[in-house]
């Protein structure tokens, strides 16, 4: 409680400097497209060979590409961290929040305060839609608020004791009421009308706005996209991530109609890896061939979604908008999801009081084509399975001092036998664990909590 509260009397003390400096410069825009359920590998840019992605392709070679970003390997923990910043040993939410089922249980944003409560107390307008796995909002209606968002069109997926549908018939609840008048329509492109008249409105009454994008789509069930319909086609997992990519495609389009794309950052991720059961290998019974293998020109890929592995944690992540982005660019510098925290922050210039510890670190130098302070490892947690660090080399597990060798991906054999390298890298790895702790002090590698005011 008492970090709490001297996040609160910070956050306020400082609201009437900052509004001051708000009203003296125009602030740059912030659009967050979260896909969900889509590894690195399902991406042309990142060498992928089984879909379709031109738009994200387009993305990508007219900005920044980060090839090494890694998150959790489901929902609700890597969403969890993306809110606070936190690795999920310090969030506790390593499994997914089971609001399919309508429990009462809920992520508390008043315990562990969001980007989006800061950005919104600095003057910005905040919108959130699509999944939000972190409560039911027939139990708690006002959590999507508390979280920081004015605003939200969001998929309610439970309702009158009922599992409702995301994708045709969908159950939006839009700033608290069901909407009735989309019964006919596919929910993606609902939401991108939304996300578009979010940005129309803003731009409008003249404000700032961070928009978070959470994409319904390539989640499964494998459903029929309008393009199917039209086509008479049957569904499958490439024309999902193939809409998608589409629909980025439309909100990029949007950005530059609106005259808004050299103040506003597009930012695309993955939340956790492609749910490799939804794919089915053509080659399936060749030599290493296996029933969902995808393809990269690195090599077979293989796992994903619920695995904490590569394919279960490795995503993609492009920024793209202003003219300080390189067209182009590559950076290979890891980037943890709890990085965002500290990136919106920066870009948007909005503080973080000192007394709030996050385990992110700002990659806004690396976005700006500058060199950055990388960090040496990233953390994932998933229920059941435990945590484990990966430093771009090797994956050492908590639970049972596994390590894998990763130096080869996308292969990531078990290490070999045990030798004084193998003891060397567990011992580092492992005193890492020790530090991130529910309670303990920060480990040495996390973005230190401070003041992000660009001068």
């Amino acid at each position: 409680m008492y970090r709490i509260a001297l996040w609160i009397i910070a956050l306020f003390c400082g609201h009437g400097a900052f509004a001051l400096q708000l009203a003296a410069g125009e602030k740059p825009n912030v659009l967050m497209i979260y896909a969900d359920d889509i590894g690195y590998e399902a991406l042309n840019c990142y060498g992928g060979l089984d879909f379709k992605t031109p738009r994200l392709d387009q993305m990508a070679a007219a900005g920044m590409r980060f090839s090494r970003a890694y998150a959790s390997p489901v929902c609700t923990p890597s969403r969890v961290s993306l809110h606070t910043g936190l690795y999920t040993t310090r969030h506790g939410h390593l499994g997914v929040l089971p609001v399919h089922h309508g429990t009462r249980q809920k992520v508390d944003f008043q315990k562990m305060p969001t980007f989006a409560q800061l950005l919104r107390s600095r003057g910005y307008t905040t919108s959130v839609t699509g999944k939000w796995q972190l409560a039911t909002l027939q139990v708690w209606p006002d959590h999507i608020r508390d979280a920081g968002f004015d605003s939200w069109c969001i998929w309610q997926i439970w309702r009158d004791g009922n599992k409702t549908l995301r994708h045709w018939n969908p159950t939006l609840n839009e700033d608290g009421r069901v909407r009735e008048d989309i019964a006919d329509r596919f929910g993606p492109d609902v939401l991108a009308d939304y996300v578009i008249e979010q940005m129309t409105e803003a731009k409008a009454a003249g404000k700032p706005f961070f928009i978070l994008h959470n994409e319904l789509l390539p989640h499964d069930p494998i459903i029929e996209t309008p393009d199917d319909r039209a086509l008479g086609r049957q569904a499958q997992l490439g024309n999902m991530i193939h809409y998608m990519d589409k629909l980025v495609g439309r909100l990029l389009d949007a950005v530059e109609t609106l005259g808004i794309r050299d103040n506003t950052y597009v930012v695309f991720m993955g939340d956790n890896g492609t749910h490799d059961v939804d794919f089915k290998n053509p080659k399936s019974g060749q030599p290493h061939e296996l029933k969902h293998t995808r393809h990269t020109i690195a090599g077979n890929v293989n796992g994903g979604k619920f695995q904490l592995n590569d394919a279960g944690t490795h995503v993609p992540l492009i920024v793209w908008g202003p003219k300080s982005v390189p067209r182009g660019a590559v950076s290979d510098d890891l980037v943890d999801v709890v990085d965002l925290f500290p990136t919106f922050c920066e870009l948007t210039e909005t503080a973080i009081p000192a007394s709030l510890s996050i385990d992110g670190r700002s990659i806004v130098p690396q976005i700006h084509g500058r060199v950055g302070t990388p960090r040496a490892w990233v953390h994932h947690g998933i229920a059941g399975k435990g945590e484990n660090l990966f430093d771009g080399s090797w994956r050492l597990f908590r639970k049972d001092s596994k390590l894998l060798d990763a130096r080869n991906l996308p292969a990531e054999p078990p290490a070999g036998k045990a030798s004084e390298q193998i003891d060397a890298v567990k011992n580092r790895l492992g005193s890492i664990f020790e530090k991130i702790t529910p309670t303990g002090p920060r480990p040495p590698e996390p973005f230190p909590a401070r003041v992000l005011v660009r001068e």
